[in-house]
């Protein structure tokens, strides 16, 4: 079997202090590399339409509402896991490329939308195939769907014990 950079880091701890039980690092390191590693991925394809992931992240987040594909502050930031604070950041630089229009409430003028613009959706629409064609093509080696439906249960099994705040950090 081919050895990867998270062997190497392994075998140098275990030289380094071979009383220090790294196991951990086997599956938690490669999860940290790929999901930076599949960062860097969506940036690539995403830069010639003018986007970022988190300007992705929210404008796909939009468009998977139904019509008219929009959501207050509030569910956005939620949906998104991040600050109010970032989110209206976020929200601002949107809509100054025309990618979002925020939309008061007409019963309740406090209360504010966040809807997707034509434009946005456009976007959104444009590159979702091209990411989604990559992911695709990333996952080949799990040659059946059956190997691939295992690893998302894994995953899933994994993301749900750190949602539900069963770290032994806190």
């Amino acid at each position: 079997m081919d050895s990867d950079r998270i062997d190497q880091i392994l075998c140098q701890w275990h030289q380094a202090s071979p009383a220090l039980d790294v196991s951990s690092l086997a599956v938690v390191g490669r999860i940290l590399r790929m999901a930076r590693l599949l960062e860097r991925q969506r940036e690539t394809l995403l830069a010639p339409h003018g986007l970022s992931v988190w300007s992705f992240d929210v404008l796909a987040t939009l468009r998977r509402q139904p019509p008219p594909h929009q959501l207050t502050p509030t569910e956005l930031y939620g949906a998104l896991m991040l600050s109010s604070g970032a989110m209206t950041n976020r929200i601002d630089r949107l809509e100054s490329d025309g990618l979002v229009e925020r939309h008061r409430e007409s019963m309740d003028r406090r209360s504010v939308l966040v809807r997707l613009t034509a434009k946005g959706a456009e976007r959104v629409e444009a590159v979702l195939p091209q990411i989604l064609g990559r992911e695709r093509e990333l996952l080949e080696q799990f040659t059946t769907s059956q190997e691939r439906e295992q690893l998302a249960g894994l995953l899933r099994r994994q993301l749900l014990t750190l949602e539900s705040g069963g770290d032994s950090c806190s």
